[in-house]
């Protein structure tokens, strides 16, 4: 599904350049459930906004089913992650004034769905991740776990074909965080979405079919769980 051929990022501070990933190569296949894991500095971050189409590469290529990210304008990537990807955040990035439904069917809006196919997406997916009954409530009147739901229901709720989910534990106490992750491997298995995560919870690396680690910019380990 996503082909990363020696890719390099590099950013400019004045005269300094700093090299946050140096040649990385990576394949990522349909219905993968995978943790891109290593400490603060490593690339992770970076790597995850590349395969979001949220920044651009120095050099190599970025191949999503087919497509050349790097060759994409701004606004043609701007489509392509609308329509192609979900994420998921460290701390929610949900509207405050909005309820879980409104929060839920904003990106049905932005891809022009009808209200009534809205309606039925966003009554399913909030259903599927455990808060039916809940479609009123503004963020300030959920949990976090319930919070990160709504965020999970909002990345999955136009069927894309990769789910980024950056730090997704890192304001969750354990037990939930432990619900949040069984959940999305739930989903995972029902749907075949891809999951990406960016983390360096041991957790998440525990739940993840497969282990990428960075460090300074390189992969020096790539390990499949089965």
């Amino acid at each position: 599904m996503i082909q990363v051929q020696d890719v390099v990022k590099e950013y400019h501070t004045g005269k300094t350049v700093v090299q946050a990933l140096r040649g990385v190569s990576l394949s990522i296949d349909s219905g993968e459930f995978l943790s891109i894991a290593g400490p603060s500095g490593s690339g992770k971050s970076t790597l995850l906004n590349l395969l979001g189409c949220i920044d651009t590469l120095t050099s190599g290529t970025i191949r999503f089913q087919g497509k050349d990210l790097g060759s994409l304008s701004s606004d043609e990537a701007s489509a392509f992650r609308r329509e192609k990807i979900g994420f998921v955040f460290q701390s929610f990035n949900l509207i405050p004034v909005l309820s879980a439904y409104e929060n839920v069917a904003l990106p049905l809006e932005l891809l022009h769905w009808d209200s009534k196919r809205i309606r039925t997406a966003v009554l399913s997916i909030l259903a599927e991740v455990g808060l039916e009954g809940l479609e009123k409530r503004k963020p300030a009147e959920l949990s976090g776990g319930q919070q990160q739901r709504v965020a999970i229901a909002r990345a999955l709720v136009k069927n894309p074909a990769v789910v980024l989910a950056d730090e997704p534990t890192a304001n969750l106490d354990s037990k939930t965080g432990e619900e949040i992750l069984h959940l999305m491997r739930s989903l995972n298995e029902r749907h075949g979405t891809v999951f990406v995560f960016s983390t360096h919870d041991p957790m998440v690396m525990e739940y993840a079919r497969r282990l990428v680690y960075l460090h300074d910019g390189c992969i020096v380990q790539d390990e499949r769980k089965g």
